[in-house]
C-alpha cells in the first residue's frame, strides 16, 4: 500500500540544537502512528512539519504525491484541549461548521447541504444532544469531541492529533481515543497521534516514533517501549515493564543529561508511571 506520509533524510533544528536528523519514515493509510517523547524533543514540531508550518533543515516531507504545503485538504488537525471562556456564545454546531466551510469567504451557500453535513458530524462524535449549547458551557471532553468532528469535516487522509487527551478525565480520554481510532480504521485515514502518555491508546497504536535527546526510534510499541531502547535514547538507565496491558517505568534518567527542564515528569508521562 502506498504511503500517505513520507519523510526522507528529514532533519530539524531548534536554534543550534538538533531535534532529530536523518529520519526516514513512511506512514500508510489506516495506520495509527504515535509520536512520543519528553518536552523539547520535537513532537509538536513534527506535526508542524506535516502542517507546512515548519521547514526542515534537510531532507523532504511529502503527503501523497506532493510536497507538504500549508492548508492541505488531505489533513485534519485536532489541537490540544483548551477550554473556551464560559461566556463564549458560539454554539457547538457552529464550531463544527467552521470545519465544513470556515475556509470560505462571504455568504454561506448550499445551507441545507452544509447543515446536513454538520448534523452527520455531530452524530458521528456523539454530540447531537448538545448541538445548540454554547461551547463555553460544555465540559472539556464535550468540547474535544467537537474538535474531532471539526477535524473530520473534510474526510482527511491524514489526521494529526496534538496531545488531544490532555486535561481530560479517563472516560473522555477513552471516548476521544475511540473516535480517532474509528476514523483510522473505518475511513482508512492515517492517524499521527502526539502524546506524553501511550497507555490510553496502547490498544490502537500500530507503530511508535520515540524522540529523545536528538535521537529517535521507530517500531511497534513492543519494539520501542523497552528498557534497552529507552535507555539508549536517554543515555541513562530506564527500566520499562509491560504489565496488565500497560507500560510502566520504574527507573528514571538523570535530568541533568538532557536538553529540557523536567525529564523526570515527562518520562513518567511518556511510558506510564507506577501508581
Amino acid at each position: 500500500m502506498k504511503p500517505v506520509v513520507s519523510l526522507r533524510g528529514a532533519s530539524l533544528q531548534f536554534g543550534k540544537r538538533t531535534l532529530w536528523e536523518g529520519l526516514d519514515l513512511d506512514i500508510r493509510p489506516g495506520e495509527f502512528f504515535a509520536v512520543l517523547g519528553p518536552n523539547g524533543s520535537g513532537k509538536t514540531s513534527f506535526l508542524k512539519v506535516l502542517l507546512g508550518l515548519q521547514n526542515l533543515q534537510a531532507g523532504t516531507a511529502t503527503l501523497g504525491d506532493r510536497h507538504v504545503e500549508r492548508g492541505s485538504s488531505l489533513i485534519g488537525y485536532i489541537p490540544q484541549q483548551k477550554s473556551f471562556a464560559p461566556d463564549t456564545p458560539m454554539r457547538a454546531r457552529d464550531l463544527v461548521g467552521l470545519g465544513v466551510d470556515g475556509h470560505r469567504w462571504g455568504l454561506r451557500l448550499g445551507v441545507s447541504r452544509i447543515n446536513r453535513r454538520i448534523d452527520e458530524l455531530l452524530e458521528l462524535v456523539g454530540a447531537t444532544d448538545y448541538a445548540k449549547v454554547p461551547v463555553g458551557q460544555l465540559s472539556g471532553g464535550e468540547q474535544q469531541r467537537l474538535r474531532v468532528a471539526q477535524a473530520l469535516a473534510t474526510d482527511p487522509k491524514v489526521l494529526l492529533c496534538d496531545e488531544p487527551l490532555l486535561s481530560l478525565d479517563l472516560h473522555h480520554q477513552q471516548a476521544v481515543s475511540s473516535l480517532i481510532n474509528k476514523q483510522c480504521h473505518e475511513q482508512n485515514s492515517a492517524v499521527v497521534f502526539v502524546t506524553h502518555e501511550i497507555n490510553p491508546v496502547i490498544d490502537y497504536v500500530d507503530r511508535v516514533l520515540y524522540l529523545a535527546g536528538g535521537r529517535f526510534m521507530v517500531g511497534t510499541p513492543e519494539e520501542v517501549m523497552t528498557t534497552e531502547v529507552l535507555s539508549e535514547l536517554y543515555g541513562s538507565h530506564v527500566e520499562v515493564i509491560h504489565a496488565n496491558g500497560r507500560i510502566v517505568v520504574v527507573g528514571l534518567p538523570d535530568a541533568t543529561t538532557h536538553h529540557h527542564d523536567d525529564v523526570h515528569g515527562d518520562v513518567r508521562a511518556a511510558v506510564g508511571e507506577v501508581a
